[in-house]
């Protein structure tokens, strides 16, 4: 056996090369002997954060494939799983869970403890009542670990039901399909209306009629947002919380043609579910989330103009690209500007 000097490992990737200048260079260049130097490279840029405005709301936060995902509806205090424990993120006072794999839930006990440390107040966690003993499990592993309680709120819910997050505004959970129990989620104002055989009548008279019992308003429910979550197409997709809300916040893993089996594999949705599935949509806004890091934004952009056409593709976004939603952006702050 040869007695050599290891190896020493190729540090290619991470230095950059640079040559020293001649002893005789100008004043300013430092002198040098000739030989190569390194110095190391700077870290990579962290990503950015995905944001559009969809009157009255903001749609803000990230969402890449496998590594995390977490989004916030900042008007309505909710934020949609938390992959990523993002500093925006913390100022939600709810956190619905849409499964538990680790991309979606990675900073939840992150985003507890610094509501706490930042005296920001109890964080409440809102999931299906399938995951929730895996969730408490989870947080008391961290208090465990830290040797401190870090307070924190879970509500569980059965599909279907509510939660009241603001005045009228309701929280519901709907079971979809994924490779773990998995839950979308829609937010819901209910607005009372007075009964069209009432209308006209004097105030005295209706108080008189609520005196005896007697319901004079209907419920409407007016759907605002909905967040399907990882899951492949079925039913839940076409329920009227989701096919009606002003805002669908969808999933969309797979953009190549010959990935749809990878897509039916790993029960994510894939751009020709789009197409078809945007057919029967009614929302203003469909913003696909969840995109891999292997689909170039630009190709995925020129699958959604192939794919889609007129009115129904101009209301499709993709939340991480960046420059469309920066222009975007700009359009309505130059429009606003006029207006004013």
């Amino acid at each position: 056996m040869h007695n050599c000097p290891p190896r020493a490992p190729c540090t290619r990737l991470f230095f950059a090369y640079t040559q020293p200048a001649p002893v005789n260079a100008p004043a300013g260049r430092e002198p040098g002997n000739g030989a190569f130097t390194m110095i190391p490279k700077p870290p990579p840029r962290e990503g950015q954060i995905g944001f559009l405005y969809i009157p009255p709301y903001r749609i803000q936060g990230t969402s890449v494939a496998g590594e995390a995902t977490t989004l916030m509806v900042p008007e309505l205090d909710v934020c949609f799983d938390m992959g990523a424990p993002l500093r925006c993120a913390l100022a939600s006072k709810y956190v619905a869970l849409t499964h538990g794999h680790m991309d979606h839930i990675g900073g939840l006990a992150y985003y507890a403890s610094q509501r706490q440390f930042q005296g920001m107040g109890e964080g409440t966690i809102v999931c299906d009542k399938r995951i929730a003993p895996d969730v408490h499990k989870m947080m008391r592993g961290f208090n465990d670990l830290e040797r401190q309680k870090t307070p924190y709120q879970l509500i569980e819910l059965d599909e279907n039901e509510e939660l009241e997050v603001k005045n009228n505004i309701f929280l519901r959970g709907f079971a979809t399909e994924h490779t773990s129990p998995s839950f979308g989620w829609t937010l819901v104002e209910k607005r009372s209306k007075l009964k069209p055989e009432l209308v006209g009548l004097p105030q005295e008279k209706l108080r008189e009629l609520k005196d005896r019992g007697q319901e004079i308003t209907n419920t409407l429910e007016v759907p605002l947002i909905a967040n399907t979550g990882d899951t492949l197409p079925g039913p839940h997709l076409v329920r009227d919380d989701v096919r009606k809300a002003q805002v669908v916040v969808s999933e969309c893993t797979f953009f190549e043609p010959e990935h749809k089996g990878r897509a039916k594999i790993g029960m994510h949705l894939h751009i020709d579910d789009i197409a078809e599935w945007s057919r029967v949509l009614e929302c203003e806004a469909l913003i696909l989330v969840h995109v891999s890091r292997r689909t170039n934004i630009t190709y995925a952009r020129k699958r959604l103009d192939d794919l889609l056409s007129g009115e129904s593709r101009e209301r499709v976004h993709l939340l991480m690209d960046h420059r469309a939603c920066r222009e975007r952006y700009e359009r309505q702050a130059a429009e606003a500007g006029t207006a004013s």
